[in-house]
């Protein structure tokens, strides 16, 4: 089982543009674990799915299938310093989720290097590739993700093979 890496690409931005960003922490679907939040976005062979905790302070993960088997996944957590209130911090996700619209394939994990808009500033810095990567966001935000593979040298390939169990 085979897919293309720019369709993956495509998929992954897609995906993020259309869940949390767009709809914000309302669900998509009813959640698979107890007391989580839990959107969802299909397109062809592919389905994102975000499984959340919290809000002022959260933790989650992201995970795109590519016919029923996990291709990659992002974990993340992070939040708002204590000393802001309810309403600040839906501002400061609202400002977030116009951040994480502008998304590109340059930069195809959370937001971009750099999103401003009045006092508040988005920053985006990251190491490695699609493949792996770290994420270190504006407001005390951090990532890890990468493709799950069964051997590493895929990742220097256009097309991503997918087998189930270890190599």
């Amino acid at each position: 089982m085979t897919f293309d890496k720019k369709d993956f690409l495509g998929f992954l931005i897609e995906s993020k543009k259309a869940t949390y960003a767009s709809q914000g922490g309302d669900p998509s679907v009813t959640p698979l674990i107890d007391g989580s939040r839990q959107l969802e976005y299909r397109s062809g062979d592919f389905l994102y799915r975000d499984i959340y905790f919290g809000m002022s302070y959260f933790v989650g993960q992201e995970t795109i299938y590519y016919k029923t088997h996990p291709v990659w996944s992002m974990s993340y957590g992070g939040g708002v310093d204590k000393k802001f209130d309810i309403k600040c911090v839906r501002e400061i996700y609202s400002f977030l989720r116009k951040a994480m619209r502008e998304i590109t394939s340059n930069n195809p994990y959370r937001g971009p290097k750099k999103f401003i808009e009045g006092d508040l500033v988005y920053t985006d810095t990251n190491e490695g590739d699609i493949g792996w990567f770290r994420v270190n966001a504006g407001f005390n935000l951090t990532h890890f993700a990468g493709l799950i593979l069964t051997h590493p040298a895929a990742l220097n390939q256009d097309v991503v093979t997918v087998s189930r169990g270890v190599p």
